[in-house]
């Protein structure tokens, strides 16, 4: 079994297929995570075709693992296939509204990640393409995604062709907070974020994006304010279309 502490996102694989028995073996594992009220609100598409790859990745921002994984995996909160069965038992279902879509996609993202690290376990590597709520409609169209099912998670999948740098982590002691959460002071965010800031990558990083601070590149370059309130808007129009809001 592989060390957490050596996980690696992998965007660069082998010329090597995923056997559908490997693969829906770790699936099947997987099925063990919790679930809400053991209902499995989630569903996941497989991608292996070319095409169907080269469809998906616009809305992953043209990534190149998209098209150059062997499997491409999309978790979907789901929250259909519940309500279908309940109308096919007499049972009147009430999941069309946003704590639904929370619970189906909490659901889906617990068993992304007990998928993810069962993978490690098989030697495969992935990578999490948060790009997902980016540009969501454009993967319900592509997946023909029905209402109550929408894309939170995609993960790319293959076997690893790369042994990339760890990435960098906030200390324990930045996220844990002991019965009562402890605010941040400029104290404590030097504590924790000097380090990081300090980090000869990092450092780099900031300088070739003409920036003072490595804070201002994520506020100004990476995840802005314009970018993240479009970004908000287009994740709410999907909603409304998938049926989880009014």
């Amino acid at each position: 079994m592989k060390n957490l502490e050596t996980r690696r996102s992998i965007r660069k694989y082998a010329d090597r297929e995923v056997s559908d028995e490997l693969l829906n073996n770790l699936l099947e594992q997987a099925l063990r995570t919790q679930t809400m009220g053991n209902l499995q609100l989630y569903s996941v598409i497989v991608t292996r075709d070319k095409e169907k790859k080269h469809q998906l990745a616009p809305a992953h921002f043209n990534q190149p693992m998209v098209t150059g994984a062997p499997v491409v995996l999309t978790f979907c909160a789901d929250f259909r296939r519940t309500t279908q069965w309940a109308r096919c038992r007499k049972a009147d279902p009430g999941y069309d509204n946003f704590l639904s879509f929370i619970n189906a996609a909490t659901d889906a993202l617990l068993y992304a990640q007990t998928f993810c690290c069962l993978a490690d376990e098989a030697g495969l590597g992935y990578c999490y393409l948060g790009t997902t709520v980016y540009q969501p409609m454009s993967i319900i169209e592509t997946l023909r995604l029905p209402q109550l099912v929408m894309p939170v998670a995609t993960i790319t999948l293959g076997w690893p062709d790369e042994c990339p740098a760890l990435s960098d982590r906030l200390p324990l002691d930045a996220i844990v907070h002991q019965e009562t959460y402890r605010d941040y002071t400029p104290e404590r965010i030097d504590q924790f974020y000097t380090p990081k800031e300090q980090l000869p990558e990092n450092q780099e990083f900031v300088r070739i994006n003409q920036k003072e601070t490595l804070a201002q590149v994520f506020t100004d370059i990476r995840y802005t304010r314009h970018d993240n309130e479009a970004l908000s808007a287009t994740l709410l129009d999907a909603l409304r279309h998938q049926g989880f809001l009014a």
